[in-house]
């Protein structure tokens, strides 16, 4: 194993702002130093950029942003609720700009319930590569096929760095190209999530939640024949409302979900628990 439209789901309550010894122990890096400072100055720059931030969505975008200057196009943030032990359960985050198309396959299939840089995450304290989990002789052929279907939407390479604090908190932070990642690379990148993931706790603990988006219920009658599959006409029929209704509805939802595309706000009904397939 070796930008769409950034998904953001409700940042999490209390995310950890302590860093583990493992981080600080990590070996010191040495690289050419034109190479180095065009990174470093890089990084300097994302850091300055959030100081003044106050919505985690712009500091995801800064990330990304980020990334995108050291050609890596797609990131991923995923925080699971302390004692959360089932990754398919509503009550976590996701943050990412992964291609619409894969998105949608990753939740159909039901991919978030097998991936398998979640199990590998909870045993790891530093950044890995995709290619190492896939070729570890106890993943399974299943947890293969999620890596294998990730490369034919471009997503070919991947590191994932997991972010351990107190009391269980736990998060990942992915980031994935087409080619593979120079040693360099996964250093900044490393640096770049620990960032971000310490500014999202400082902003989450001195503003709160935000709410569940709050649909009507003939809007999550549409998001939910929408996320099946269901086009506007099939769901008007389905509802017998008419096309101009269901499409309505769906743009309603769609507002309050702060999406993109229908798409986007299946996915983030789903994981708000608002609907179920």
């Amino acid at each position: 194993m070796d930008i769409s439209p950034m998904t953001a789901v409700t940042p999490p309550r209390g995310l950890a702002t302590v860093v583990t010894d493992e981080y600080l122990a990590a070996p010191p890096m040495h690289f050419p130093s034109a190479a180095a400072d065009t990174f470093a100055v890089q990084f300097g720059r994302f850091v300055d950029q959030t100081a003044g931030v106050v919505q985690a969505e712009q500091l995801f975008n800064l990330l990304c942003a980020f990334a995108l200057n050291l050609d890596c196009p797609w990131s991923a943030y995923r925080y699971l609720t302390p004692g959360l032990r089932n990754p398919a359960e509503p009550n976590q985050t996701f943050m990412f700009n992964y291609p619409d198309g894969w998105q949608e396959r990753y939740f159909k299939m039901g991919y978030d319930k097998i991936d398998p840089i979640i199990k590998t995450s909870r045993k790891r304290a530093r950044a890995f590569r995709w290619s190492e989990v896939y070729n570890q002789a106890c993943t399974t052929e299943d947890e293969r096929r999620v890596f294998d279907e990730a490369a034919e939407f471009g997503l070919r390479s991947g590191i994932s760095i997991p972010l351990h604090g107190p009391n269980g908190s736990f998060a990942i932070m992915s980031f994935a190209r087409k080619r593979d990642f120079q040693n360099r690379t996964v250093t900044y990148l490393q640096l770049a999530a620990l960032h971000f993931h310490l500014r999202a706790a400082t902003l989450v603990n001195s503003s709160g939640i935000e709410e569940i988006p709050n649909l009507s219920p003939r809007e999550k009658e549409c998001i939910l024949w929408s996320a099946r599959g269901k086009s506007s006409w099939e769901i008007g029929k389905i509802l017998g409302v008419s096309v101009n209704t269901a499409n309505f509805h769906i743009k309603n939802a769609m507002q309050k979900l702060d999406s993109s595309s229908r798409t986007t706000a299946a996915i983030k009904a789903l994981h708000f628990g608002i609907i179920e397939l």
